[in-house]
């Protein structure tokens, strides 16, 4: 199937925007089958608004909670809050004790 340069209107801002044909193919090939409503820029503003502008699909920044490393005893934070029943690692000596696993 060959594809086209189409010419679509954003329906969030009503610019006219070129879906060509390289993203037609593109789209194909992820099994795509809706042609996108938006332009590059509001769908660039539309997964800002939506993820934040970290780019992950997080709400919002993980909490961190403050802690010594049970191996080096070092101050660091992690991503829980320590019960106290677990040793808790800095990311240096978690990485060592899960790869010596």
């Amino acid at each position: 199937m060959s594809f086209q340069d189409k010419s679509i209107q954003c329906s969030d801002c009503g610019t006219a925007f070129t879906f060509s044909a390289e993203e037609q193919e593109f789209f194909q090939s992820k099994g795509y089958t809706n042609e996108p409503k938006r332009c590059p820029s509001c769908r660039q503003a539309r997964k800002a608004e939506r993820y934040g502008n970290s780019g992950h699909s997080y709400g919002s920044p993980r909490q961190m909670f403050p802690a010594i490393c049970a191996e080096c005893g070092k101050d660091t934070e992690v991503p829980f809050e320590p019960r106290g029943d677990k040793p808790v690692y800095c990311s240096d000596c978690y990485r060592k004790v899960r790869l010596s696993r």
